[in-house]
């Protein structure tokens, strides 16, 4: 018997047009013959299941199920692809938790960590886990240019703590544009984290657990035709994603390690990408992503495709260790 999969894809964030389109993907890819699958939209002012003639039938938050000409359809997964709020914070995993009902993220708690870039960080320090110097604002903290500046020099990156997509972020290489770059990315969350730059080989690493084995998958070199890897870079073909990276054995090796003990230390389980950039041949972790790409164009697909592993597989496979 077809198991009833609902794929939850919107969300909150500015990330949600991106969202939509994983979502989609997710639901052309899937494997038809074993699931039913339902495309869910999951906006503040809707919680919606839209069929494929766009019609939209209301979500009762009751227990997450739907009903169409009287007949009370429930799911027995849940995929989700909401990038930032409510689906890679924590809030959707609580919610399904109550619920008794598996999904394809992490759980409740590593997702909060990890969509807090600052939280995520401080608790991987002290396994040895590099990263780049950081200051930390809140909103209505005062700002002193000339600490941050000490903390972090220049070049410097001003970054939303809690964002994805590269929402928020600006490059800073001069003193007097400092303010400006944090009242930006203080537009998309009310706590921001500002970095030092790293000037080395940017990498992304996908982890996923595939079979019940924690899997590394090829990595990504990042070669930003822009200042940085922005919105641009990611979305709108201003970069080349070199899979397999071009790195030594040595770097392959390193970063393997390094990716499945962040990881393994923060107990995680379906799709992660965490981006890295080398230094002193070290590679220092950025950020974590729990909810990543997963449109045709997007990072973690194309490393799959390279591992071998096809679309439909690599989404059964979530959708079969959630079943777990």
């Amino acid at each position: 018997m077809k198991k009833n999969i609902a794929i939850i894809m919107g969300g909150y964030s500015s990330e949600y047009k991106i969202s939509l389109t994983s979502g989609n993907v997710v639901y052309q890819n899937l494997d038809k013959t074993k699931y039913n699958a339902y495309r869910i939209h999951i906006f503040k002012d809707k919680w919606v299941f839209v069929d494929d003639a766009d019609q939209e039938f209301a979500i009762d938050k009751n227990d997450f199920s739907v009903t169409i000409d009287n007949n009370k359809i429930t799911f027995d997964c849940v995929f989700n692809a909401i990038h930032g709020s409510p689906g890679e914070d924590g809030y959707m995993q609580g919610y399904f938790k109550l619920l008794n009902l598996p999904h394809t993220s992490c759980g409740m708690y590593q997702a909060a960590v990890t969509f807090n870039k600052r939280d995520c960080l401080s608790i991987l320090k002290p396994y040895g886990i590099l990263t780049a110097e950081s200051y930390y604002l809140n909103l209505g903290d005062c700002v002193n240019e000339e600490d941050i500046i000490a903390k972090v020099g220049l070049p410097c990156f001003v970054k939303a703590n809690k964002a994805g997509s590269s929402f928020g972020i600006t490059k800073v290489h001069k003193k007097e544009d400092l303010q400006q770059a944090i009242d930006h990315a203080f537009k998309e969350d009310d706590e921001i984290i500002i970095e030092s730059f790293l000037d080395g080989t940017e990498v992304s690493v996908g982890v996923i657990t595939y079979k019940g084995e924690t899997k590394v998958l090829p990595i990504t070199e990042i070669v930003s035709e822009n200042d940085f890897f922005d919105y641009e870079a990611k979305y709108l073909g201003k970069s080349q994603e070199i899979t397999p990276a071009r790195l030594t054995k040595v770097q392959e090796d390193k970063v393997n390690t390094v990716a499945k003990k962040v990881y393994e230390i923060l107990k995680m389980t379906g799709f992660s990408r965490s981006e890295y950039i080398f230094k002193n041949n070290e590679p220092h972790l950025l950020e974590m992503n729990t909810i990543p790409g997963l449109t045709n164009a997007s990072i973690l697909p194309q490393q799959a495709q390279v591992a071998g592993i096809s679309m439909a597989d690599l989404f059964s496979n979530a959708i079969e260790e959630a079943l777990k």
